[in-house]
């Protein structure tokens, strides 16, 4: 996933490697390619080659792995997690709140979602396979009221965040991963745990997860305050009647 930057008006630069400052102009570009994508989808993939190369020269941060994803975040900096010190809290309008280890969440039935990882700025990796735990298990575990609609998510980087309906997060192609390519999810990659909502853009499957809260109704994320759709439907994937 590319988290795009940091929107310009009245919030700092973002920073690539080594603390390097990515300018606001490249930021929007990158938010408007961004926006473009989600719009029209495949239509607009094709003309984005050279912006995408004027990016990664200016931007080093947005220069894809060996697998073809992009990193970037929204803040200069995220902390690294790992067994000891990361933690999964799941709370809000449920019966029974919990707090999972790394540990913890590796040692519940694990699941398998293949799938396209497709992103609004024109790139995806195809057949990408995330395994964890699927979200609806959790929230089974803790017991959603009857007021519980919607599933907030927050992230330890302490600035993104990321809603789906109930119905949304109950599919069995939605995990909570620990794993891509069977190795553990790493940090560049949104680790160790991240959301992997396979139906949707990739602006959905948030990174660093921390927090799952069920909430009464849908709140907006971090690009949905910036126009982004809140129902990021992949082309082909809506359902029938979305």
């Amino acid at each position: 996933m590319i988290d795009k930057g940091m929107p310009a008006a009245g919030v700092p630069d973002a920073a690539g490697p080594a603390g390097r400052p990515v300018g606001r102009r490249i930021v929007l570009a990158m938010l408007g390619l961004g926006a473009a994508g989600v719009a029209v989808g495949p239509a607009v993939r094709s003309g984005l080659g050279e912006v995408r190369a004027a990016l990664s020269r200016v931007a080093p941060a947005v220069v894809p792995d060996d697998r073809g994803f992009r990193y970037f975040s929204v803040v200069g900096s995220v902390p690294r997690k790992d067994a000891t010190t990361y933690r999964l809290t799941v709370g809000g309008l449920v019966d029974r709140p919990a707090t999972y280890t790394l540990d913890q969440l590796a040692a519940l039935p694990q699941t398998t979602v293949v799938h396209d990882a497709v992103c609004t700025d024109g790139w995806q990796v195809d057949a990408v396979p995330f395994t964890g735990v699927l979200l609806r298990d959790l929230l089974d575990a803790a017991g959603v009221r009857d007021e519980g609609a919607a599933v907030r998510f927050t992230c330890f980087d302490g600035a993104y965040s990321e809603s789906l309906t109930l119905e949304q997060a109950r599919r069995s192609d939605v995990v909570v991963a620990l794993r891509m390519f069977d190795e553990p999810v790493p940090h560049d990659s949104g680790g160790p745990v991240r959301l992997f909502v396979a139906p949707m853009y990739f602006y959905k499957s948030a990174k660093w997860l921390s927090g799952i809260e069920v909430t009464s109704q849908v709140q907006q994320g971090y690009w949905e305050d910036y126009g982004y759709p809140v129902d990021g439907w992949l082309p082909g994937e809506e359902p029938v009647g979305a």
